[in-house]
């Protein structure tokens, strides 16, 4: 077993140590890759009360990524990458055992090290949250599961899932909510509601921020950003286009609906109007906000969607479905405007509205404002401790 937090003198509180668990990490081979966990972690432990050490697992079946190495250094924090076996078509049943496995693999290293830990920071239901309940029974550590998005309104679809799901709802410590529409999901699921907590993303005002340089466009630009895959709505964006002459969309991001999408887009007769850009290294993506009128999120769950905030941080508002989360990050008209439903004539409409009379771009700018992680990063570092009381 790992040793335990060293008791701290009386009246002072010692610095929070966390052994944070996720396969939504980033790494060498995907960049992009739950950048959102890792943004949050960084701000989390940036003002210093807080450290982390990362287990970030990564599948070595079907596909191996080479150029993954076991131990990486990010913003200063060790993270570690085990390999775990995915095989197709039973890999949503074994992996739970499977990551578990892959973080028994890593302790060793820990205790070397001479690390002590307060407290697991679990990202994403199933299957990280069940194999984090798991590892924090064997090392008599609390666990704090984070829910995101499908884990909630989709995996629990499937009957193994859910049980394990809300086994590990009811053996947390305390379950943290990127929305209040998430929180919902949760407490459908059956998770008492004194446990949950809802601690929104925020955006990096710094890294994302009004462009100086910027040239207005000759056509109105439009942007989509995302995994290509059907649930980012990429081909209602696409569709839209056919409503909306003079128009042109950037597609940033990468994945196995690309060829797919670009058959569309020449059958439609829009594919002249239409610039895949492929994925794109998180930093670079303000130069795409910045650049365009107006940035549409067609996705058909998402439990909070940070794209909307970075692009309302470069100053372009945003036309964004009726996800979980969207209608708390869209709250105001200089944010942009939340769909009823998700269609092409309704992206196309919205499009047309808020072109028509645009907010400035310096208003969007401040309506972002209010979603830095400062308040995220207190109430995380207060959930911690009062799950350590």
């Amino acid at each position: 077993m790992l040793p335990l937090a060293d008791q701290p003198a009386a009246g002072a509180q010692a610095p929070l140590r966390l052994l944070t668990f996720s396969t939504l990490y980033p790494n060498p081979a995907r960049p992009n890759h739950g950048v959102f966990v890792e943004n949050r972690l960084r701000h989390l432990v940036a003002g210093g009360e807080v450290s982390s050490t990362v287990l970030a697992p990564v599948p070595w079946f079907p596909f191996r990524h080479p150029s993954v190495p076991p131990l990486e250094s990010r913003h200063g924090m060790a993270v570690h990458h085990p390999r775990y076996p995915a095989p197709p078509g039973l890999g949503m049943y074994t992996a739970p055992a499977a990551l578990l496995a892959a973080a028994r693999r890593v302790l060793p290293a820990l205790r070397e090290a001479g690390l002590a830990f307060d407290a697991i920071d679990a990202h994403y239901l199933y299957p990280d949250g069940v194999a984090a309940i798991r590892l924090g029974r064997e090392l008599g550590l609390p666990v704090v599961i984070t829910a995101r998005g499908s884990d909630t309104s989709q995996l629990p679809d499937h009957a193994l899932p859910r049980r394990l799901i809300q086994e590990a709802i009811r053996q947390s410590a305390a379950l943290i909510a990127v929305s209040a529409g998430l929180r919902e999901g949760l407490l459908a699921l059956g998770a008492p509601p004194e446990k949950v907590t809802v601690l929104r993303n925020g955006v990096d005002l710094e890294a994302f921020r009004l462009p100086s340089d910027r040239v207005p466009n000759a056509t109105r630009s439009l942007l989509s950003v995302g995994h290509l895959i059907p649930r980012k709505g990429h081909d209602l964006v696409i569709r839209s286009l056919t409503h909306l002459p003079g128009h042109h969309l950037v597609v940033v991001g990468e994945g196995p609906q690309r060829e797919e999408l670009e058959v569309l887009a020449q059958r439609l007769g829009v594919a002249d109007r239409v610039r895949f850009a492929g994925p794109r290294p998180h930093a670079e993506l303000r130069h795409f906000y910045g650049a365009a009128d107006v940035m549409i999120l067609a996705s058909s769950r998402e439990g909070w969607a940070n794209v909307l905030l970075e692009s309302m941080a470069c100053g372009t508002p945003v036309v964004a479905s009726p996800a979980w989360g969207s209608r708390e990050a869209v709250s105001s008209p200089e944010a942009g405007i939340v769909l009823g439903e998700t269609t092409p004539e309704t992206i196309a409409d919205a499009v047309r509205q808020l072109l028509a009379a645009p907010p400035t771009r310096s208003a969007v700018r401040a309506y972002a404002e209010r979603f830095s992680w400062d308040e995220t990063t207190r109430g995380q570092i207060a959930l911690f401790r009062e799950v350590l009381t």
